[in-house]
Formats: structure tokens, sequence, C-alpha cells
């Protein structure tokens, strides 16, 4: 793959200044663009992506300073340079705080030059092979779809190993979001059982008076609507592995029958009296606390100790911080190649974005900002600007203020605006994905990627606590999304 040149646009109202500096960036490997006045540069920067600008202090139309605002506002990844023959004090702070690297006295000492757009061009490249090597760390790292570099992680894999070979029903609990199919189909990968089928259900998207036809089956005319005999899904998953997801939600009806099956490896279809044999490796998983729900009564106590004969626990993303860069790299790389765009990887300023959001979706919720992020990018980099919009956090953390080739940090008064953004987008985006949800808020925190606890605290927290009591048709919305299956 060709490698891009770095672009740098160069913005004077001499002829002369444009012709000399462009000439000194080509010979260090640059594409050139040149601009007589601000005006014209802004509008070439709101179509292209440059890496370095070089402007010019004083120009007739726009001035260097308002150039600089415009490049903070429209990609904070871009490096800047300001030029001028009127150095100040004042100036050079002014210029600073803008977000410029660095302060250039007319006339230019050219060999300055040339040592500052090498400086520049070596902390592209390195940035470019750093995202390259993370991406193949992402690559060696990566266990049936699942990528862990941390202790945490590493040890859940050598788990998983070995148990495979010997476990016949387990138990995986963790956050929404964590992975917790990635685990089950692992362990059934990982098996004996890897060539023979593997069957997955959302217990919870499962109507209730349908369980018992759905696991077990059921025989012609057993109600109405049964005009043929039907397998259910153990009699399907017979010889292989039957996945039950949010097994925290089956009704205490049905429980008990599962426990059967089970102790006994037999399923009875409804309608029918003679038992049929299955041999079925079961998985079953959880966000929910089962001990508490069979303190409470809401879940058998003697099912819960046969599923929990192995109990697989994921850690939460926040717990796995380390993990994020390699994670990002291999969803960037997947999305890219799907939309055939030529991204690279985030932005630094991108990256402390994401170190520091509280992810309450997990690797859910991280793959779905990044997706969204890569729709919106039109460059080689994810900056801070798309993840501003993609993800509802309820505020940028402020960066370290210091000055170097990658430019400096924003002010506070920034930060603190880019927050109250980033509250305005979150906002909007949970009440789009309750409108698309009709009001149901399960269905609404799946599309969002965050269990339904954590958007009832996110409502709360956006102070939308009238839409979690808002009533549809008359009927209130809770009512309606247990009704169906919320």
């Amino acid at each position: 793959m060709t490698v891009q040149r770095p672009l740098l646009v160069v913005v004077d109202d001499e002829q002369g200044i444009l012709d000399v500096v462009g000439r000194f960036a080509r010979r260090a490997g640059f594409d050139v663009s040149t601009c007589s006045g601000g005006r014209e540069a802004i509008q070439l920067l709101e179509t292209k992506r440059a890496d370095l600008v070089m402007v010019d202090l004083r120009m007739p139309d726009v001035g260097g300073l308002d150039v600089l605002r415009a490049i903070r506002e429209t990609d904070p990844r871009c490096q800047a340079v300001l030029m001028t023959g009127y150095a100040s004090v004042d100036t050079a702070v002014e210029a600073i705080k803008l977000g410029a690297m660095d302060y250039v006295s007319k006339p230019i000492d050219f060999g300055r030059l040339e040592q500052m757009l090498a400086s520049v061009r070596e902390e592209i490249e390195r940035r470019r092979n750093l995202l390259t090597i993370e991406g193949d760390v992402a690559r060696r790292l990566e266990f049936c779809g699942m990528i862990g570099r941390g202790p945490a992680m590493q040890e859940l894999f050598g788990m998983i190993r070995r148990l495979a070979p010997h476990v016949r029903t387990a138990l995986v609990t963790g956050e929404t979001g964590t992975g917790k199919e990635l685990v089950a189909r692992a362990l059934h990968k990982t098996g004996p059982r890897r060539d023979r089928r593997f069957v997955a259900v959302n217990c919870s998207a499962v109507v209730e008076t349908l369980f018992e036809s759905e696991l077990f089956g059921h025989m012609r005319g057993a109600f109405t609507g049964a005009t043929d005999n039907k397998p259910g899904l153990f009699e399907l998953a017979d010889g292989g592995t039957l996945f039950l997801d949010e097994i925290g939600e089956l009704p205490m009806s049905v429980q008990a029958k599962l426990l059967r099956v089970l102790e006994l490896g037999e399923v009875h279809r409804v309608g029918s009296l003679e038992p049929r044999r299955v041999n079925v490796h079961v998985i079953a998983a959880t966000n929910r606390d089962l001990r508490a729900e069979v303190t409470a009564g809401r879940f058998r106590s003697d099912l819960y100790y046969r599923l929990n004969i192995v109990e697989v626990r994921l850690p939460p993303l926040r717990d796995r911080r380390e993990d994020i860069p390699y994670l990002t790299a291999a969803f960037v790389r997947a999305t890219s190649e799907r939309l055939q765009k030529p991204l690279l990887g985030l932005s630094p300023g991108a990256e402390r974005v994401l170190a520091a959001a509280p992810w309450d979706g997990n690797v859910r919720e991280l793959r779905n900002v990044i997706e969204r992020a890569c729709i919106l990018a039109d460059g080689e980099f994810i900056t801070e600007r798309e993840l501003a919009i993609s993800m509802p956090a309820p505020q940028m953390p402020a960066p370290t203020a210091t000055v170097g080739v990658g430019g400096p940090a924003a002010p506070r008064e920034d930060v603190a605006a880019d927050g109250e953004l980033l509250v305005t987008v979150e906002r909007e985006h949970i009440q789009r994905a309750l409108q698309r949800a009709n009001g149901n808020k399960k269905a609404a925190a799946r599309m969002l990627g965050l269990s339904r606890r954590a958007l009832y605290r996110r409502l709360e927290r956006l102070d939308l606590g009238d839409t979690i009591m808002r009533r549809r048709d008359g009927v209130d919305a809770d009512a309606v999304d247990a009704e169906v299956g919320a």
C-alpha cells in the first residue's frame, strides 16, 4: 500500500514566502497547498485534512489568529505554526493558546524550517508505525473473537482453554456488553464438540407463554396454532452446545423443567408424554446477580447451583483499560475494511478521550462508538471531534497542557464547552433511540449498547426522568416494556 505523504498548507499574502516554504516542504516529503489569504485557507481546510498549517499573522482579509481558531474548531489533530515579522510576547501566548505548536519570525531561518518539517514528518511516521504495531498486536492477542493483553483477560483465556475439554454446564457472568456470548462460543470452539451445532437463544426476547415450546418443542394440536410437530432448541442442539443468554429472565415455571432436563438429560415436548433423550452441553449467561435473585425468590436456588458448577466471570472494560488501544485498533481495522476507507487509527487526543470514558456499555459500547466515528472520519485518523459526536459521554477529559510537536491541549473553557456539547449529543442520541424503539427502554438500551439499568441512570443524570414515567396511549411505558419482554 502506498504511504500517503503528509499535507502542508502554507498561508501568506506574499508569493515569495509561498514559493520558498513550498519548495522546502516538498523536499522534506510533504504535499503542499498554498493560500494567499486567511479566508481562502479556512475554506480549503473545511474540505481537506491537513497535517500541518503554516500561517502568516497579518493578512488583509482574515488574520493568522483567526485561521488558528478555525483549525482548532474543524480539526484539532492538525498542527499549526504562526509566521510573523511582528513578533510579540502577547501574540506568541495567544498563538500557543489557540493550538500553535511553534512561532516563526520573519525573515525565516530556513535551517530551522527544515528541522521543524523533519520533526513533524517523523512524528507523523511514528504515529502511523505505532498504530500499525497496535493493529498487529491486536491480531496476535485475539482469542476466539476476544482481545485482551492485560492479566485479567489472559487469565480468562487460560481458564477457557482448561475448562473447554471437560465442562458440560457453565455460567458466564458479567455486565452488559462484556462479551458473554463470545466466551460461550469459545468454550464450544475449543472443546470436543467444536464440529457440532452451537444454538443460542436470548431468554429476554422470548414471549413468556412460548418459553416451554421454544426450549422443549411441541406436538401437533398441543395448543392453538400448533399445526405441526416442532422440535425444541434442546433437540436442535443435541450433540452440541445450547447457549441460554439472559438466563435470569427465565420464568419460574420453566426453571423447574430446565433443571429436570439438566439432571436427567430428557425433554418432554408440550403435548407429549414420551421423554426424548438429549445430550447437550448448556452454557448460561446473565448480567444479573443470581445470588440476589435467589434471595429475592425470583430464581430457583437448585437451578442456580446446577448451572454454577463452573462460573466464568468477565471483567468490565473500565477494569481493563490497558486493552482499549488494541480493541480500538481491531475495530478500526474491521470497520475501515468494510467501509473501504483508509483509516489508520486515532489521534493522541482521541485516545485520551477513550481512555478516560466510563464505558457503562463496555466493549459493545466501544465498538459502536468506533464504528460511528469511522463513518464520520474523512482522513487517516479519528479525532476528538468525531468522538464528541459518536460517544454518549458526560464530559471530555481535561488533557494535560503541554506544548510540543503534538500541539498543546485546549484551554479549560474549551474543555467545558466540549463537555456541554457531549451532554447535548448524548441527550439527543438517547431520545432518538427511544423514539425508534417506540418508548421500549429495553430495546433502546440494546440500540445504545447499554444495559437497561445503565440507560435509567443516564436518563436521570440528563434530567430525562419524565421519559422514564412517560405513558404511551394511556399505558405506563414500563408496563408495556414488560409486556413485550423488555
